[in-house]
């Protein structure tokens, strides 16, 4: 068997085009305000994503999911997950669930 060409590798978001990600979700406790709730995902945005050249896409009001994965073509690792997750914990929230990783193209 022949092997695929760079190109089609990348097209199809395998080997080493293969990107790993997690998913995320917390619920805000009702204590929370809106000012807060802003305050607190920005926060989580500046100090865990930036940092770590993640992206973040998801949202909600006070029950939130999203996925999290690198900025550029690459694959979370398992101490991205451990930030997301000591992050959440250290909130106002309740019910935060970080997922396995998992390929984000092919799952």
């Amino acid at each position: 068997m022949a092997t695929r060409s760079r190109r089609l590798r990348k097209k199809l978001r395998i080997d080493e085009f293969q990107e790993f990600g997690f998913d995320v979700n917390w619920t805000f406790d009702d204590s929370v305000s809106e000012e807060q709730i802003d305050n607190i995902v920005d926060q989580f945005i500046a100090e865990v994503i930036e940092v770590r050249k993640l992206g973040f896409h998801g949202g909600g009001h006070k029950e939130w999911e999203g996925i999290i994965a690198t900025q550029a073509i690459g694959k979370c690792t398992e101490e991205d997950r451990e930030a997301v997750s000591a992050f959440w914990k250290q909130q106002p929230t309740t019910n935060v669930e970080i997922s396995e990783l998992y390929d984000i193209w092919w799952n």
